[in-house]
């Protein structure tokens, strides 16, 4: 059964976001390629100052470095962060998925030895779930980890690694004990140091040119045992608690949001009916999606499962994010007839949004996948 609960944002959100949009204009230095899609700005010192106001990590607990601020406070920052454009790639990651699943499965040293980093916006991980040539079958993990004293030999390869090329480090989830009839036992995380350890990590250029795709191998690559988060053969059931950190947040539904702040600019204050009627419709597809995702926040904070309404915010909000710039393109103006600055802000961001839409509705979880989970969470499967 779907619920979302009806949340609303408090006083303090508001002027958390006005705090955050001032921070913003104060470092425009560090925006001049603004793009909403949060892997495509990697700035070590961009994260960094995020670290010192206390923005990154801001649900952690104190005594890890944490802000223990809600998680509508941290949707806040989430939102006006991607809106504007900012270079949030290097600690993305970390901040979302990695450091919310060492506080929940890991151990008392590993959440000393790798939380405050994060906070400070100074440590940086990857995720270590997708294998070649086996799309989104998760389950079907190759890659083993085999005990030998108090160490883990690793075997085998990752890809789709964002940004393994220039992180310190990866969650990776490998298979500990052999496979069975029951492909979602015997899996298991370690973490693995990217710099450290002995992986090789080679970039795949995107058709934005980019790097942030990588392919990771790892060939009898020892990991001492006291980097597995949680305990051995129990991987699975912490991968699925982990996507649904990854799925609900605003980066599912914003990543082309620049495109729609351009199109309002090019198209004026006197947009034609046309123009008025597609603003129209990509605004109602943001509000929507925007109050289920706070709504999703809400029930995080109650401590609610909220797996399969973090699948529907993705599915719907990645289909969006595809969509809107289709839209934008039936209706811009002539841009020989608009000023130069306009035409060259807009086609800058529509580029480089299609040649990233692609990876919209694959990365964190294909479509098909995800509507596997919903149609189970309403008895359809």
């Amino acid at each position: 059964m779907l619920q979302f609960d009806r949340v609303e944002l408090d006083d303090q959100s508001d002027a958390l976001r006005h705090e955050v949009r001032e921070f913003i204009a104060t470092n425009e230095n560090h925006l001049p390629r603004p793009n909403s899609d949060f892997v495509t700005g990697h700035d070590a010192e961009f994260s960094a100052k995020l670290g010192a106001q206390g923005w990154i990590g801001m649900t952690w607990p104190g005594q890890y470095g944490g802000g223990e601020k809600s998680n509508f406070a941290r949707l806040v920052v989430t939102e006006e962060l991607l809106a504007a454009g900012a270079p949030v790639s290097a600690h993305w990651i970390a901040d979302r998925q990695s450091g919310p699943l060492l506080l929940r499965f890991g151990s008392e040293q590993q959440r000393q030895q790798y939380l405050p980093g994060i906070a400070r916006g100074e440590s940086y991980f990857s995720i270590g779930m997708s294998e070649p040539d086996t799309g989104s079958d998760l389950a079907s993990v190759r890659t083993t980890a085999t005990a030998e004293g108090d160490a883990y030999r690793i075997n085998g390869t990752k890809i789709w690694s964002t940004d393994a090329h220039r992180n310190h480090y990866m969650i990776c989830l490998v298979r500990t004990e052999p496979a069975s009839e029951n492909r979602h036992a015997g899996l298991s995380q370690i973490i693995v140091d990217l710099k450290n350890d002995g992986a090789q990590v080679r970039p795949i250029r995107n058709m934005a040119g980019g790097e942030d795709f990588n392919e990771v191998v790892f060939d009898n690559v020892l990991v001492p045992k006291d980097r597995v988060v949680g305990e051995p053969g129990k991987g699975w059931a912490q991968v699925t608690s982990e996507l649904a950190y990854e799925r609900s947040g605003p980066e599912r539904f914003l990543s082309a949001y620049r495109v729609f702040v351009e199109l309002v600019r090019i198209c004026g204050d006197q947009p034609t009916s046309e123009q008025a009627a597609a603003i129209g419709r990509i605004a109602s597809h943001f509000m929507t999606l925007r109050r289920m995702s706070i709504s999703v926040a809400g029930m995080l904070e109650q401590g609610k499962d909220v797996v399969v309404e973090a699948a529907l915010v993705k599915e719907l909000g990645n289909n969006f994010e595809k969509l809107l710039p289709e839209i934008a393109r039936t209706v811009v103006p002539d841009l020989s007839l608009e000023n130069p600055e306009a035409q060259r802000l807009f086609r800058q961001t529509f580029e480089e949004t299609m040649l990233l839409s692609p990876s919209f509705t694959l990365r964190g979880g294909t479509r098909e996948i995800l509507r596997g989970v919903i149609a189970r969470g309403l008895g359809l499967r």
